[in-house]
């Protein structure tokens, strides 16, 4: 694996823009904000739901905002090297992340039966501090992403930034459409779009695989659609949860009820959080013909 991620691919008919490490690092930076985001938005209302009985649980509420906002201060930053402040942000924000993660595991390990579908179903979701993870490392990647030189391929750890990138959004995309794949199953899929999260994105995955591991930097037009299909399904998944709200007893009138039971509003935007970083991921990938 290793040594398929430091191939170099050739270069002797494509290279990059000057600017094109500063422009798929700004990628993520949008990308680590959507995901931070849904991460708030998700968070605040589970939480609520939780009564904040574990003081703790306003960890991933400050950590969230925090990178929120340290996403959109590097999609405005233009400057080629990494921001100190902005590391620490992400840094924090996937270690919230992770250990999140681990209360939440814990959380549905402790219930009667363990890892049980009726468990998985109604216990704290997986899927957000998951999210949160993604997102402080995607920021985190960013700014290595951004400290090379203007006129060399840009690289992480010594390895190409492009493959880099690909390989964590599509680990992200399929760790993704495992949640929604859980949460639509306990749906039953009555609605025939309840497959698309589960069809859609897998594909846009496993054509950007296909782009990382070849080492001949072409134009993926296919690869570069399903990338912005999946962007597109993230904010229409958001439409259809916000339906299935309206559709609780007395709709948005009982809002704090049927925010609270229903679908999560903020989660399909986590597609198109991860859409965004396989787009950049996906530019170096391509680079650009002379």
């Amino acid at each position: 694996m290793l040594a398929m991620l430091k191939r170099p691919p050739p270069t002797s008919d494509v290279e990059l823009a000057p600017d094109a490490a500063v422009d798929a690092a700004r990628g993520l930076n949008r990308a680590a904000s959507m995901l931070a985001a849904s991460v708030l938005m998700d968070s605040a209302v589970e939480h609520y739901r939780g009564s904040f009985h574990n003081k703790a649980m306003y960890a991933p509420l400050v950590s969230s905002a925090l990178s929120l906002l340290a996403g959109l201060h590097g999609h405005a930053d233009h400057r080629a090297r990494p921001h100190p402040a902005r590391d620490v942000v992400f840094a924090v924000a996937a270690l919230v992340g992770l250990i999140g993660t681990g209360a939440h595991l814990y959380n549905i390990a402790k219930k009667p039966g363990g890892f049980r579908f009726q468990n998985l179903f109604y216990s704290a979701p997986v899927g957000a501090p998951a999210a949160l993870i993604l997102s402080g490392l995607l920021g985190f990647l960013a700014e290595r992403t951004r400290d090379n030189a203007p006129d060399a391929p840009p690289t992480i750890a010594d390895m190409p930034a492009g493959r880099i990138l690909a390989a964590t959004t599509g680990v992200g995309l399929l760790g993704t459409v495992g949640e929604a794949g859980l949460l639509h199953y306990r749906g039953a899929y009555q609605n025939p779009f309840m497959y698309l999260p589960v069809t859609l994105p897998p594909i846009a995955a496993a054509l950007l695989a296909v782009a990382a591991a070849d080492a001949n930097r072409e134009r993926r037009p296919l690869t570069r659609g399903f990338l912005r299909l999946t962007a597109v399904l993230g904010l229409i998944g958001a439409g259809f949860h916000i339906m299935g709200v309206g559709r609780g007893m007395d709709g948005w009138k009982n809002w704090r009820q049927t925010m609270v039971d229903g679908p999560p509003i903020p989660a399909p935007p986590s597609f198109t959080g991860l859409a965004l970083a396989g787009l950049s991921a996906l530019g170096l990938l391509e680079g650009r013909r002379r």
